[in-house]
């Protein structure tokens, strides 16, 4: 198969799957796939049978979650415009306001469906405000128990998303802690919570059974339905992205330039400055760079056993979450196609890009 392409696994997806089943069936929690991070609706057909629905970012997200992921349809956006929310509430099973100025703007064309409003507990887990939800001036959720209260008849639910990449279940549990001293009266009025994503459970080693029973006894303790939002923990680990080298020079260290490039293919990582992940081996220290003309288009720096050379085929790992969301066009750069390695081993094409798809992205 012609590099560069994302290989999903499904031997490796599956893991990640068995456990949010498991934490399903211990907590009684629900657990939703957040769109933003993954929306590869070719293995939906798999994840579906671990999880209860999708949850979104926008319109788009929510009539694909509709159209291609049996199950409940949470319809959430930072802001609805007027000509979008007829379509958001047809499809969708709950909709969810990030204001009580967007609830009692829309308050009378969502009359009937089920709402939400998304609350913000000013506490978060993130190191990096670019992406703290609960960050200084956050426009993400309503943050004062008295501005919720005068609309808390208007819905039976609340969603909290502050939690960002949190891998520590003992801080999750003092951050949920915290949200129940602040918002504990309000809460009890609810029918559903959602607690969001950000939640490290499938890593290897977290306490998967503390989880399921502080989640249960939030439920129990509070009579309402909790919801989850997993992103990168339903898919981490599942996904390589597939490149090969096209030339190598030295100029002070070794480089290997690849037929992919971090900034239309990885793009999360040059946000966030980080460098991408690869099996490594050996003394050979390579720094493998992308083809674009940015010049700190570059992967990262690994060892291998031998010198790399025009030819040689690199896996990059961990390449499903808040990557394959942002692929773009950036230089023209040809889009990874997109493979799916099946539980027996085999391997299939479900999809390649063309340069009919780039001019038709553009005017």
């Amino acid at each position: 198969m012609q590099t560069p392409y994302y290989l999903i696994d499904k031997a490796r997806l599956l893991p990640n799957m068995e456990k949010i089943a498991w934490l399903r069936e211990h907590s009684g929690a629900k657990a939703l796939l957040a769109l933003k991070c993954f929306a590869t609706w070719s293995v939906f057909d798999m994840m579906s049978e671990y999880m209860d629905g999708t949850t979104s970012s926008s319109l788009f997200e929510v009539k694909l979650g509709r159209e291609k992921f049996p199950g409940e349809t949470h319809a959430y956006s930072v802001a609805w415009a007027d000509h979008e929310i007829g379509e958001v509430l047809a499809n969708s099973d709950k909709v969810i306001f990030n204001t009580v100025g967007q609830l009692t703007r829309f308050e009378e064309p969502s009359r009937g469906h089920i709402r939400g409003l998304r609350v913000n507990p000013g506490v978060s887990t993130s190191d990096f405000d670019l992406a703290d939800p609960a960050r200084p001036f956050s426009r993400l959720g309503e943050h004062d128990p008295r501005d919720i209260e005068p609309v808390a008849d208007l819905i039976t639910g609340f969603m909290f998303h502050n939690n960002c990449e949190n891998a520590d279940f003992d801080r999750f549990d003092a951050m949920l802690g915290s949200i129940e001293q602040q918002f504990g009266h309000l809460i009890r009025r609810m029918d559903w919570i959602s607690l969001g994503g950000g939640i490290h459970f499938t890593g290897e080693g977290y306490p998967l059974d503390r989880l399921a029973d502080r989640l249960k006894r939030f439920a129990d303790q509070n009579q309402v339905q909790v919801y989850l939002e997993p992103g990168e923990a339903a898919i981490t680990k599942s996904t390589t992205l597939e490149v090969t080298v096209l030339d190598t020079l030295y100029n002070g260290k070794n480089l290997a330039i690849v037929d992919s490039s971090i900034e239309a293919h990885m793009l999360d990582l040059l946000i966030y400055r980080e460098s991408a992940k690869m099996e490594e081996s050996g003394d050979q220290d390579w720094m493998v760079c992308g083809k674009s003309c940015l010049a700190g288009d570059i992967f990262g720096e690994f060892r291998f056993p031998a010198a790399l050379k025009a030819g040689d085929r690199l896996s990059i790992q961990d390449a499903a979450g808040y990557t394959m969301v942002k692929k773009n066009w950036f230089n023209g750069v040809k889009m990874p196609a997109i493979a799916i390695r099946e539980l027996d081993g085999s391997t299939r094409l479900v999809r390649d890009f063309t340069y009919e798809d780039f001019t038709a992205a553009l005017s």
